[in-house]
C-alpha cells in the first residue's frame, strides 16, 4: 500500500539519463561479472596499465586474466589470438581511442569488453560489450551502464542512501573531512560478487543532470588546459568531448604532487597498484606516476584552469 502523507522527501526529478537503453547496474565491476557469468568468459586479456579491481573481479568470478601492454598513445599491444571462451578487455584511457579504432579491433578480434570508466560521453558502438561508470563524472555513490546483447538476468535493486554521506559531506564542509568514506564506499560496493540493479536514488540523482552543460565544461576546461600545456605535455592527446581529465605528463611526477597539494591541489594517482606491479623502466610504471590527471570538470571555471597550470607550472620550474 503506497505511504500517503508524513514528511516530505527527495523531489522525483524528471530528466532522462544519459544512457537510458542501457542496462542500469550498482558499479563497474557489476557490469564486469554480469559479461563474465552471462558470456561465458572463461579468460580475459587485461591492460597492465588499470586498477586492481578488474583483476580482482576476475578472480573473485574463477577465471584466470592475462596482461598485456599498451603503446605510448594508449593503444593495446596485444598481437595474440582469442581461444574460445576468451576475451580482450579494451580500455579507453582519458577518451583517446575513436570509434573507428575501436570498430577494428572488433572486427579483428571479435569478443572484446571496451571500458569507457573515463569517457562517460563517449557514444557506444553497437554489437560491442561496453561499460561507462558514473562516479567518475557526477556526484552519486554508485551506478554503471552497460551495452551487451547477452541473455538478460535477474538481480535484485540496490540501495544508496547509507552512500550518500560522504557526497553530503563535501557539499558542505571539505573533502578531506570526508575522503575516508569516499574510500569505504569504493571498497563496499562489489561485494561477495552480489549483482545489483542500479538504485532508485541514483536513477533519480541522473534525471537531474545538465548532461550538456557538463560536457561541454569538461571539453572547454580540456581545451584550455591543452592549449596551455600541451607544448609541455610529455604525451600527445585529442580533446574528447566530456573529458575525464587532462593527463599531463612530466617527469617527477610524484614530487609534483606533493607540491601541488601544499596549494590545496589535488592530484591523484589513479591505479598506485601500477607501480608495485610493473619494473620502472616499463612504460606503465612510468605513466602511473607521472600522469598528472588533472580535474577538468563542471565544478571548475576557466579561471580555476588558469590558476591551476600556473601553480603546476611554478612546481615544474
Amino acid at each position: 500500500m503506497k505511504e500517503i502523507g508524513g514528511y516530505i522527501e527527495l523531489d522525483r526529478y524528471q530528466g532522462e539519463e544519459y544512457h537510458p537503453r542501457a542496462l542500469a547496474l550498482n558499479c563497474g565491476r557489476a557490469c564486469l561479472a554480469y559479461l563474465i557469468r552471462q558470456r561465458k568468459i572463461q579468460k580475459i586479456y587485461l591492460p597492465r596499465f588499470l586498477c586492481s579491481s578488474v583483476a580482482e573481479t576476475c578472480h573473485s568470478e574463477g577465471i584466470p586474466c592475462e596482461c598485456y601492454p599498451i603503446d605510448e598513445n594508449f593503444r593495446p599491444l596485444f598481437d595474440g589470438s582469442l581461444g574460445s571462451g576468451e576475451w580482450l578487455y579494451i580500455v579507453n584511457y582519458y577518451g583517446q581511442i575513436k570509434d573507428e579504432e575501436l570498430r577494428q579491433y572488433r572486427q579483428h578480434f571479435q569478443r572484446i569488453i571496451v571500458d569507457q570508466t573515463q569517457a562517460f560521453f563517449h557514444p557506444v558502438i553497437e554489437g560491442i560489450d561496453t561499460i561507462y561508470t558514473c562516479r567518475k563524472f557526477f556526484g552519486v555513490a554508485d551506478g554503471a551502464y552497460l551495452y551487451t546483447q547477452a541473455k538478460p538476468m535477474a538481480m535484485e535493486q540496490d540501495y544508496s542512501y547509507e552512500r550518500m554521506r560522504f557526497l553530503m559531506g563535501r557539499f558542505e564542509k571539505n573533502a578531506n573531512e570526508f575522503y575516508g568514506e569516499y574510500v569505504a564506499n569504493e571498497n563496499q560496493l562489489f561485494v561477495d560478487g552480489e549483482l545489483k540493479a542500479m538504485s532508485k536514488l541514483t536513477h533519480n540523482l541522473l534525471r537531474a543532470v545538465d548532461y550538456k552543460n557538463i560536457a561541454v565544461r569538461r571539453t572547454e576546461n580540456f581545451s584550455y588546459l591543452h592549449d596551455k600545456l600541451g607544448k609541455m605535455n610529455g604525451i600527445r592527446l585529442e580533446i574528447p568531448y566530456g573529458a575525464f581529465m587532462y593527463p599531463f605528463y612530466t617527469e617527477g611526477g610524484m614530487e609534483i604532487r606533493k607540491g601541488l597539494q601544499k596549494k590545496k591541489i589535488y592530484i591523484p594517482t589513479l591505479w598506485p597498484n601500477v607501480l608495485s606491479e610493473c619494473g620502472r623502466g616499463e612504460l606503465e610504471y612510468r605513466y602511473a606516476g607521472n600522469i598528472l590527471p588533472l580535474p577538468v570538470d563542471q565544478r571548475y571555471t576557466l579561471e580555476d584552469m588558469t590558476y591551476m597550470a600556473e601553480e603546476l607550472e611554478r612546481c615544474i620550474n
